[in-house]
Parts: structure tokens; sequence; C-alpha cells
């Protein structure tokens, strides 16, 4: 008994730094004359003639001066002279020595000869002044390392954005299996945001980057970013067809709703190479295995693009059901338990009648019984009614199931997980007939005697109007 599937379409299927550290290293200490001694009153090394004020001598060891010439001129404090000491040193002959120091016989001694006091304190001084020059290195590293860091994370911490809502229209592709980062770069290559960093930081604020979809979009160029974030979360924004295939449509009718509702053309659906659809090797055709649900149809897909996506999804509830298993438990191919579960789509009733129809297919099957299915012979003629003529009986056809005994060679509707579960666990019975009495509410009756069976098409042709 044929009744017109509804639209319980399923589920849907959606398809170099510059921040380099300067190293301040300390000014290299004051070479050492050499000699027997300091220099007298006049003298100067050998190669050097008297200085003038503000000049240097050419030979090793010279040193910068101020006011007179060698001999009478002073020093920068803590600078030796020749003949002459720095204040507050004294030497035996009168002369001066560094603070600390005396001379055992009274000729001077070196800086760094004399008493242990005198020595440390010498390299206390040398050491603090070290240890500033350090200090000051370190200080000017850290400032020049810390001006390197702030320009990395700067980005991070206060990314480029626009304001406001944006302007113009602008289409975004989202990818397949693109994270935030991905989405928000090509947010900002399309001028949509500023930054692809604005983006993340905003996805991430909000806890929302495992609700981006793959997709076409429509966006506005110079967006903020969580303008733009709003506008991937609204479904109105994404551009996409959606194609629901009811349970129970023939493949032509497939077809024929794709192309109306996908805006693809007929011919080109119907012309499609099946070998890219990626069907089981068992399959004769398309029939039965574009899975009935709700497809989102992207802008660019192609027809072949729709076509596989509909069998790969059938293959997803095939795997799911354990389709091959379950055959092959009641001695089936997958193709025969498809086409059991097209004819209990087929046939209609509710939900709780698919058991009981298949176990009806199954126990006359068994007896060799021609199944004697109004839907298959509709079928081999390519119309559907609920009324079948005993001359629409007698059509010449492998689908006629009124005089070809078995199955027909193949399914003859796309049928929904609930008729392929009902194919593979038929409910127990000996009912050998069933008539669905009351199309249209569904009322379907079932007899394992032929006089109660009689009474039913009685009863079904009286609510047709047709006795």
């Amino acid at each position: 008994m044929n009744t017109t599937p509804d639209d319980d379409a399923g589920e849907v299927i959606p398809f170099a730094r510059a921040d380099a550290e300067q190293e301040t290293q300390p000014p290299p200490a004051a070479e050492e004359h050499p000699g027997d001694g300091p220099w007298s009153a006049g003298e100067h090394p050998v190669g050097s003639g008297p200085r003038s004020a503000g000049e240097n001598s050419a030979g090793s060891g010279s040193r910068p001066v101020s006011g007179d010439s060698a001999g009478s001129m002073p020093h920068p404090e803590g600078e030796e002279s020749a003949g002459s000491t720095p204040a507050g040193e004294e030497s035996a002959g009168g002369g001066r020595h560094p603070v600390g120091e005396e001379s055992a016989g009274g000729g001077q001694r070196p800086v760094g000869e004399g008493s242990s006091g005198s020595s440390r304190s010498s390299r206390r001084g040398r050491a603090l002044g070290k240890a500033g020059l350090v200090s000051a290195a370190l200080i000017a590293a850290l400032v020049a390392a810390g001006a390197g860091v702030l320009t990395v994370v700067r980005p991070y911490l206060s990314p480029e954005d626009f304001e406001g809502t944006g302007s113009g229209t602008v289409t975004v592709r989202i990818p397949p299996g693109a994270n935030a980062e991905d989405i928000g770069t090509a947010l900002a290559d399309a001028g949509v945001v500023a930054s692809s960093r604005s983006f993340v930081n905003a996805a991430q604020e909000r806890a929302v980057a495992n609700r981006l979809r793959p997709g076409h979009y429509r966006l506005r160029k110079g967006m903020a970013a969580g303008a733009a974030l709003d506008l991937l979360l609204a479904p109105a924004s994404r551009l996409v067809r959606r194609v629901a295939v009811p349970e129970g449509l023939r493949a032509g009718e497939v077809l024929r709703r794709v192309a109306q509702l996908a805006a693809l053309p007929l011919k080109e659906l119907q012309s499609v190479d099946k070998s890219l659809l990626g069907l089981p090797s068992y399959a004769p055709g398309i029939e039965g295995f574009l899975f009935p649900a709700t497809y989102d149809v992207e802008p660019g897909d192609k027809a072949v693009d729709v076509l596989a996506a509909m069998v790969e999804r059938w293959g997803v509830a095939a795997r799911q059901i354990h389709l091959a298993e379950g055959a092959r438990r009641l001695g089936l191919t997958p193709l025969e338990a498809l086409t059991v579960a097209s004819l209990v789509q087929a046939e209609g009733g509710t939900d709780a009648d698919y058991p009981k129809i298949a176990r009806v297919i199954y126990n006359r099957l068994k007896s060799n019984t021609p199944l004697e299915l109004d839907t298959t012979v509709l079928y081999a003629q390519n119309r559907r009614s609920l009324k079948v003529t005993e001359s629409d009986t007698k059509v010449n056809s492998p689908y006629n199931t009124y005089h070809r005994r078995g199955l027909p060679p193949g399914p003859i509707a796309n049928p929904g997980e609930k008729a392929l579960l009902a194919a593979l666990n038929p409910a127990a019975g000996d009912w050998h007939w069933f008539v669905t009495t009351d199309p249209a509410h569904r009322i379907t009756k079932f007899t394992n005697k032929e006089s109660e069976f009689v009474r039913y098409r009685e009863e079904l042709n009286k609510n047709l109007g047709t006795d």
C-alpha cells in the first residue's frame, strides 16, 4: 500500500625580533707607564714633548690634561702625573703618595705595594667602580630587553581593532576544520577585522570558539572583532541553501527536489558520474543510497558534491546499524536487506508498523509466496497512487511482485534509519497479509488469514471511495 512520504528529514549535514640587547662595557683601566719610577717635573715619556692645555701626549700611558703644562698642572681626581702625587698622599722625601701608603726608605712605591690596608682600600675602590659600570650596563640591557618584549607582546595585549559594525558587504569562506586563529586570519585578509589577534581574543573572552562553523558568511568590511564574531554566530549570516530530503522518496524525486531547493541544474544532477559518489561495490545505482536528511548546500557546491554527501551519510547510517552483519544474520546480502527496508518504507504505516511489515515480507519469502506489493507495481510504472487496478498488477517489469517471486532486483525508495532497523529486526508473528485500511490516519491491519485480508481490502476501497 502506498502512502505519501512525510517531510521528516532527519538531522542537518553541514559541510625577526627588534629588541637586540645593547651591552655597555666598562672603559678600559688606565695604562701604566713603562720605566723605573714616576716622572720628575718637566719630564715626559719617550717620544712626547711638553703638552699644552687639553692635549694628550702621543706616547703610551698619556692622560688627558686640563690647565698648565706638565710638572705643575692639576689632574683629575685619582689620576697620577709625573713628579706629583694626588692630594692626601705623602712621600718620605716631601713627596706625596696615595692615601694610606708609606715609603719604607723615603722613595715612592707603586700603587698596590705597601700596607695591606691601603691595598684593600684601593681594590675596594676599583671594585665599586666596576660594579657601578656593570649595574649601568645591566640596567641598559634590561631596558632594551623590556622594549623588545613590549614590542612582541603588544599585539597580544592590545591588538589592532576596528570600531563599529563596518560597512558594505563581503563574503568570507570558513573552511572545515578551521580554528579561531585560521578564521581570524581569513577575516583579516578580507578586510573584515583589523587583525587576526583581535578576533582570537574576542572568541576566547566569550568562550565561543567551539561554536564557529564552516561555511560562507555575508559580513562587512571594517568591523570590530566582537561585531564580526556576532555575525559568524548568527544563522542568518550564513549563505547556505538547505535541502530537506524526506524518507521514502525515489531517486528521481530526490534529484528534482535537490534541483529546486539547491538551485542546481536537474540535468547536471542526472548526469553525475556514479563512480564519483562513493557507492558500495554492490550498488546497482543510486536508488536506496541517497540517505534522507537535511543537507546544507554551500555556494559553489556542485551536483556531485551534494549527491556524494548523501551517499556518505548513507554509509554512516549503514555502519551505525551494522547493516552488513545484520543482513548476514538473516541470510541476506546487504543489498537485499536495503531492498527490504525500501519496501517497508514505501508501504508506510506508523513507525510501530515497520517491524510487522518486515515480518510479513520475510514470511512470504520463506513460503515462496509472491509478495504482491502495490508499491512495487507503482514503482515499475513510475507513478504514485493509492489506487491500484488489476491491470496495474500485470505490468511487465522485474519489479512486479504480483507475478515475480522473491525480492525486486533493488530498492524502490530511499529508506530512513527506522525502516533499515525494522528490516534487520523484524517483529515476531505469523502474518502473511497487511492492508493500510485508513491511509489518512495511517491505520494498518495485519492477518494470517486470507479471508480477513479480503475484508481489509474492502475496508480500504470503501475509505478510498472505490468500492
